[in-house]
C-alpha cells in the first residue's frame, strides 16, 4: 500500500510542471528590489547585476491560475536567442535571469520568446516605481506596508488586493502586481496575496 501511495504522490508532483502553454488566468508581475537579492545571493555569486545601480528590477512576468501556476510548459515556440536575453538585462539585471524566466514561465504564455519579452517590458514600464526608495543613502528599517502604500500612491489604478509585498530574511524582497492578459490590474488569487507583515524590514539603498 505504501508503494502505491508514493507512486500517486510522485505522479501528482510530476503534473505540477509541463502544462499546456497558453492556458492560465492572469499574470503576476514580480519586481525585485535588487539590493536585497545582491545582499542575500548576488554578491556571493559575483553577479554583474550587483555592479550597477538597479533598484526595482523585473524578476519576471508569470502566468498564474486562480490557484497555483503553470511552469516549464510544453511549447512549440523556439527558445530565445542570446541577443534576445541580452537585450533584457537592462531591466532584469542579467541575461541569465531572462533565459530562466522564459524557460520556467514565458514558455507557458503561448507567446513567442520575442513577444513574451516585449510584453514583460511593457508591463514593467507601465508601473510607476516609487522614486523615494532610490533616494536612500543608508539602510533603513520600515514597515512592509509602507512600501505597498508607496506603490498604491504612484499607481492610482491599483487596489490593495492587486498588490503584495514580500520579505525574505528580514528584508524587503519583492513587489508583486496582478495583471490581466491585457495588463490591466486585477485582484490577486489567495495564494499570491501573502503580504509581509514585518514592521521593521530592512531596505538597503541602491548602490
Amino acid at each position: 500500500m505504501r508503494w502505491l501511495l508514493l507512486l500517486l504522490v510522485s505522479a501528482t508532483l510530476a503534473r505540477a510542471d509541463g502544462e499546456t502553454a497558453g492556458e492560465f488566468d492572469y499574470y503576476v508581475l514580480s519586481l525585485s528590489w535588487s539590493p536585497t537579492w545582491c545582499a542575500l545571493e548576488g554578491d556571493a555569486r559575483r553577479s554583474p547585476q550587483c555592479d550597477t545601480d538597479h533598484g526595482w528590477i523585473l524578476h519576471g512576468l508569470w502566468p498564474q491560475y486562480h490557484r497555483g501556476y503553470p511552469s516549464y510548459c510544453h511549447s512549440p515556440q523556439r527558445a530565445p536567442t542570446r541577443a534576445m536575453t541580452a537585450e533584457m538585462a537592462d531591466i532584469m539585471g542579467t541575461s541569465g535571469l531572462a533565459w530562466h524566466q522564459w524557460k520556467k514561465h514565458g514558455a507557458c504564455t503561448g507567446l513567442s520568446a520575442e513577444a513574451y519579452y516585449s510584453l514583460a517590458r511593457r508591463a514593467y514600464e507601465a508601473v510607476r516605481r516609487p522614486a523615494v526608495f532610490r533616494k536612500l543613502k543608508d539602510p533603513v528599517t520600515l514597515p512592509a506596508t509602507l512600501v505597498e502604500e508607496a506603490f498604491l500612491k504612484e499607481n492610482p489604478g491599483l487596489e490593495p488586493d492587486m498588490l503584495t509585498i514580500t520579505c525574505k530574511s528580514g528584508r524587503i524582497q519583492e513587489a508583486r502586481l496582478c495583471l490581466s492578459k491585457a495588463l490591466d490590474p486585477v485582484p490577486c488569487g489567495q495564494d499570491v496575496i501573502r503580504d509581509c507583515t514585518m514592521t521593521n524590514a530592512l531596505l538597503d539603498p541602491v548602490r
